[in-house]
């Protein structure tokens, strides 16, 4: 038996990275899983988008694991697109019990320099999206009854300042605010609302040349090996470079089940001492 066996989930921006390991995570433990990602490149990002198929991957991992799988191309910045996929996969798979606001995405400038176009889809995706999901969703929660769990992926940077990111951090302190509220709007349906709070998590949403520069200006052409020596040495008190995504995935899980019923309005870092590093 899985610790969320007849339980139904759903996950955006679960077509590769963070959110296909919680999609998979969650499949594994029983639950049936609402797939949802844009499977579309975003402007202002500098790494290359999720595709129709990566969408499609995931779902015959969520098959894989035993569980039923229903996928809907949606942009979290549309609450109308938002709102169909929601109601279609509730009557595909009959309710929904767990919501985890994962969809996000990541740029970089010092805060004088950041683009309005930067600035907006960063909150658009990063923030309003996160509200839009809920929006969505909370409404079939409160109608079932049944209370639920909702988890929203926030960052270190949703608890602490750092240079080149302002647009990100703002959001992600955003995303820790509207957890908070949340969760005592909602308690009172049996609905928790919790925030994650990791470190770097290797997807491609940092595994990319950008990135790689952004760490190691001191190179005409860093690597991958060179990016990976900058977090080692700077990022974590634990000596590593960075998290895999299961290490969230599994926190989400937890989150998701009864073993964390009572458990609302938390900050939970997964952050290998980040946010305690001095």
């Amino acid at each position: 038996m899985g610790q969320l066996d007849n339980k139904v989930a759903l996950v955006t921006g679960a077509a590769r990275g963070q959110g296909r390991s919680h999609a998979i995570r969650l499949a594994e433990e029983g639950a049936d899983v609402i797939a949802i990602d844009i499977c579309a490149k975003v402007d202002t990002t500098d790494y290359h988008g999720s595709t129709p198929e990566d969408l499609e991957e995931t779902a015959r991992f969520i098959e894989k694991a035993g569980r039923r799988a229903f996928t809907a191309q949606a942009d979290v910045r549309d609450l109308a697109a938002l709102e169909k996929a929601v109601s279609d996969g509730i009557a595909e798979l009959g309710r929904i019990d767990t919501v985890v606001a994962n969809a996000g995405i990541f740029s970089s400038a010092p805060l004088h320099e950041l683009t309005e176009q930067q600035w907006n889809e960063m909150i658009d995706i990063n923030l309003s999206g996160v509200w839009k999901t809920m929006r969505a969703t909370v409404p079939h929660l409160i109608e079932q009854g049944e209370g639920g769990s909702i988890i929203l992926i926030s960052s270190t940077g949703g608890l602490q300042g750092f240079p080149n990111f302002a647009h990100y951090v703002a959001a992600k302190h955003g995303v820790t605010g509207l957890a908070r509220t949340a969760s005592n709007e909602l308690g009172a349906h049996r609905i928790r609302c919790n925030s994650i709070h990791p470190t770097s998590v290797l997807t491609d949403m940092i595994d990319h040349e950008a990135m790689y520069r952004l760490f190691r200006p001191d190179l005409d052409a860093p690597t991958h090996d060179d990016f990976r020596e900058a977090c080692q040495s700077g990022m974590n008190v634990l000596p590593i470079p960075w998290l895999e995504p299961v290490d969230i995935s599994n926190a989400v899980v937890w989150l998701a089940s009864d073993a964390a019923r009572y458990v609302t309005g938390i900050a939970l870092p997964i952050d290998a001492g980040a946010l305690s590093k001095v």
